[in-house]
This record gives structure tokens, sequence and C-alpha cells, in this order.
């Protein structure tokens, strides 16, 4: 199984982006997919998760009314609607499928199928 990201690039400070999250090599079972980003000399964080289990989201503080985590359903791609973004988002997003419920949703321990993730920078 593979996940490939995409979408990232350069935007300006107050606009948009939609970032995509495609999955390859087969069917897999998982409770959801998320998105984390690292942006540099950080740790990877948690942004969103879509979760099949339940029908229900979850975003870290930091996008919480700025970002949306959707789900195409023809396809399994799953999209981060990225709005009002800030320098602070600038990071390397990545998605990956949530395999495990052992912790809470923002671990990345509960997550495998990293894809390479996609690089979004926002100028000031």
């Amino acid at each position: 199984v593979q996940l490939q990201a995409s979408g990232g690039g350069l935007v300006q400070a107050g606009g948009s982006l939609t970032l995509s999250c495609d999955p390859s090599g087969g069917a897999f079972s998982s409770f959801g997919r998320g998105w984390f980003r690292q942006a540099p000399g950080k740790e990877r964080e948690f942004v969103a998760l879509l979760s099949w289990v339940e029908p229900t989201t979850a975003y870290a503080d930091f996008v919480k009314g700025r970002f949306t985590i959707s789900r195409a359903n023809a396809n399994n791609t799953v999209y981060l609607q990225m709005n009002n973004v800030n320098p602070e988002d600038t990071a390397i997003y990545y998605c990956a499928v949530r395999t495990s419920k052992s912790g809470t949703y923002s671990d990345t321990s509960d997550y495998e199928y990293w894809g390479q993730g996609t690089l979004v920078t926002v100028s000031s």
C-alpha cells in the first residue's frame, strides 16, 4: 500500500490550497485517514483525521475553522482544504492510514503507510 500526497506549493498568506491523498497498491482495512505536517526542525504533528468507523472528523486546534478534511468516495481520495493559511502553516504535509486505535487519533504510532509528503510554503 502506498499513499500519494499532492497539491502542495507556494501560496500567499490568507490564500487557499487543496491537498490530495490517493492510495494505491491494494485494499487495506483502516479506521480512517489522517494528515500530519512537519516543519523544519520540528517534530511531525497531527493536523486532521477523517474516521471511517465513526462518522467524525478531528482537527488540531491551530487549524480549526481554517482546514477541512473530506473524502471522495468514488476513488477513496482524501482531501485537505486549507483556507486562510499563514506562514506558520509552512511544512511538509503527510497523509497516512490509521490502522490502530491503541493511542489517541493524534499519535503517529497509530498510523501506517505514510506517503512521501507534499511541501506547502506560505509566504507573508
